[in-house]
C-alpha cells in the first residue's frame, strides 16, 4: 500500500501544469500583447517573451467598486518587456504585479507598476482583454 501512495504521489507531482490559452480580444491586447498562455507561473506573449511570477499574493480585487475573485501576482523579475510592434505593457515603466479576473466570458489582465500589492483597478497602468479559443 505504501509503495502505491509513493507512485500516486510521484506522478502527481510529475503532472505538467496545463496553462490557460486565451485569444486578445481587446484593441490594445491585439495590438500590444497578442494571444497569450497564462498559469499560476507565468504569462507568455504572442512574441515569445514572457513575464514571470513570484508568487500569488491576493485571490479577491476591487473592480470599479465591486469586490470579485481574481488571481494577483507579483512580478518575479520586473522590467520593461517590449512586445508586438515595439510596444511595453506600462510604458517606460516595469510591470511590478500581474491581476487577472472573469468578466462573464471575457478575462481581464492588469498590469501595474506600483511599489505596494495593488488593491484595485484604479492602480493598474494597463488592462487588457481575452477569451478562450
Amino acid at each position: 500500500m505504501k509503495a502505491f501512495t509513493y507512485a500516486a504521489v510521484l506522478l502527481l507531482a510529475a503532472s505538467p501544469v496545463l496553462a490557460d490559452d486565451l485569444v486578445a480580444l481587446s484593441t490594445t491586447a491585439t495590438a500590444i500583447t497578442g494571444d497569450i498562455s497564462m498559469d499560476d507561473f507565468e504569462m507568455v506573449f504572442a512574441n515569445g517573451e514572457k513575464i514571470e511570477f513570484d508568487e500569488l499574493v491576493g485571490d479577491h480585487f476591487v473592480v470599479d467598486g465591486e469586490d470579485v475573485p481574481a488571481s494577483v501576482y507579483s512580478v518575479k523579475d520586473p522590467s520593461v518587456t517590449e512586445l508586438l510592434n515595439g510596444n511595453t505593457l506600462c510604458g517606460t515603466s516595469a510591470v511590478t504585479y500581474v491581476a487577472s479576473w472573469a468578466a462573464d466570458d471575457v478575462t481581464i489582465v492588469a498590469m501595474f507598476d506600483t511599489q505596494d500589492v495593488p488593491q484595485s483597478s484604479g492602480d493598474m497602468c494597463a488592462s487588457f482583454s481575452y477569451v478562450y479559443p
